[in-house]
């Protein structure tokens, strides 16, 4: 038998097993991180060290391994309490070791870990890191005693206070570790004994935390709980601090926090060409005005560490979203009482789905407890199928003036209706291009959906003919200035719906 650490948990599985032996029911279009064991020697590659202390974290390069191999040994966390401050320094411990103090001031800077003890006693040493560039006795060795650098989260140095503690040390694999780590899809890929498999990317979102729910970046959070609602990360762009997902690209998102973005953070963009693009850092780098600190990667660094352009990565939330738009109200209600929130409607009458909820965000309604939900007669929400793969544009324009972008309803005026042909006018801004695409070229069945393209007056307008036709589309206008983009499941009571009525729309994927 070999041992498997899958996820952080050992699994047994026979000698000669394969990679689809180990995840029998995975999607094999998303990637997983495959770690071999690395060799001793190799392993002293990396002497970064993640801290993981009650402030937040930041990582310590450590100069000596002999000495990333004693920060590592079980007990020492538990040791690292910080015992003393002054605005030069922050000093954790005490723990035993094997210095000779030198009894003689050294100069450090910021950044600086010196290994130094209280009292010239051995038996009472810390771990000192330098606020600022000053000159101390710290019961340091003759050469200083600096161990290390903090190369990651040196802000957080300030923010060390009273009852602040390491709750956690580990060593980093870095990108340059990939000897011994392997993207993969490939179900075939042979395991070997003590290997690591990581397949997903778990994240707790900014503001969700034991005591509560702090809503003052519930905005940007329900930005990134959208982006990942499908449980996918689609790795557009991967750099040497950072992997993004652009999916959602140009959305307009708040600024809200700017914090620093250490190894783990997840972050949302918020002004650029790359405006609603998420983020997830590989190595720290400061806070940017630009970005809004949105969660943190508690599981799967490793895959995010290792995954490359074009990866799809399975990736949770927690708290997962709470979006009630678009269920049936029974539904709605079932959600609700799962997970704890108080649930009221509008109406109760009848057959009925949820097009809008208050508090709008996830953070709010789970800080609040409760919910109030707006619902429709569900003979008011037409259902549709977008053609993403035929109609990329028109189908992405469709789903920003709709809310489909954001909600699983949407909506839109009724503008005009004569004979089979029902017309809708959203809101598009000025300057958004309508391209031809997926124009018909024989008959356009009943029930397609189409928008009129920039080759028309009539741009934007949105059409519904109940009836096929071979010469003009469903926006009365002839087939070259049509683009089909989907076509109606469920027309509810459209039929009966007049001029100036407000049309919800389901999609249905």
């Amino acid at each position: 038998m070999m041992e498997i650490h899958l996820d952080g948990k050992r699994v047994e599985v026979p000698a000669g097993s394969r990679l689809g032996d180990l995840l029998p029911e995975w999607d094999f279009r998303f990637s997983v991180a495959v770690i071999r064991p690395a060799l001793e020697e190799d392993a002293a590659e990396s002497q970064e060290v993640r801290f993981v202390t009650t402030a937040g974290e930041f990582v310590v390069e450590v100069a000596d391994p002999a000495f990333t191999a004693r920060l590592l040994r079980p007990g020492l966390a538990d040791r690292l309490n910080l015992h003393w401050q002054d605005r030069y320094a922050a000093a954790l411990g005490p723990f035993e070791s094997n210095i000779r103090p030198a009894r003689a001031p050294g100069r450090y800077e910021r950044g600086d870990v010196v290994l130094g003890c209280g009292g010239y006693d051995p038996a009472q040493s810390y771990l000192i890191f330098a606020r600022m560039r000053h000159t101390a006795d710290y019961g340091a060795p003759a050469d200083g005693g600096v161990i290390g650098r903090v190369v990651t989260g040196r802000g957080l140095l300030d923010r060390l206070g009273e009852g602040d503690r390491v709750t956690g040390l580990e060593r980093i694999l870095r990108r340059a570790d990939r000897s011994h780590a392997t993207i993969t899809r490939d179900a075939e890929l042979p395991l070997e004994d003590g290997m690591q498999v990581v397949t997903f990317v778990e994240a707790e979102v900014q503001g969700a935390g034991e005591d509560g729910f702090d809503t003052r970046t519930a905005r940007s959070v329900e930005h990134f709980l959208l982006s990942v609602q499908g449980g996918r990360f689609r790795v557009g762009r991967s750099s040497s601090t950072h992997i993004l997902d652009p999916h959602l690209v140009p959305t307009k998102v708040p600024p809200e926090f700017s914090g620093p973005r250490l190894e783990g953070t997840v972050t949302v963009r918020t002004a650029g060409k790359s405006t609603g693009a998420v983020y997830i850092y590989t190595q720290g780098v400061s806070a940017s005005p630009v970005h809004t600190v949105v969660g943190k990667v508690v599981h799967g660094l490793e895959l995010v560490r290792f995954a490359g352009e074009g990866d799809l990565l399975a990736i949770r939330a927690k708290p997962e979203q709470f979006d009630l738009v678009g269920l049936s109200l029974a539904e709605a209600g079932e959600v609700a009482a799962r997970r704890g929130i108080a649930f009221a409607a509008d109406g109760d009458e009848g057959d009925r789905v949820v097009v809008g909820q208050t508090p709008a965000t996830t953070l709010e309604v789970l800080a609040a407890g409760a919910v109030r939900v707006a619902t429709e007669p569900s003979g008011s929400v037409v259902s549709i199928t977008l053609d993403e793969a035929a109609a990329p544009r028109s189908v992405t324009i469709f789903r920003e003036v709709t809310g489909l972008k954001h909600h699983a309803v949407g909506k839109m005026p009724l503008a005009f209706q004569f004979e089979d042909v029902f017309l809708f006018k959203p809101k598009i801004a000025k300057g958004v291009g309508i391209i031809p695409e997926n124009t018909p070229t024989g008959e356009v069945p009943a029930y397609t959906l189409a928008m009129t393209n920039d080759s028309r007056r009539g741009a934007g307008m949105v059409g519904i003919r109940t009836t096929p036709n071979a010469e003009f589309g469903p926006t009365s206008e002839p087939l070259t200035g049509t683009n089909v983009i989907g076509k109606v499941l469920d027309a509810g009571d459209l039929p009966k719906m007049r001029e100036g009525a407000t049309i919800y729309v389901r999609e249905v994927k």
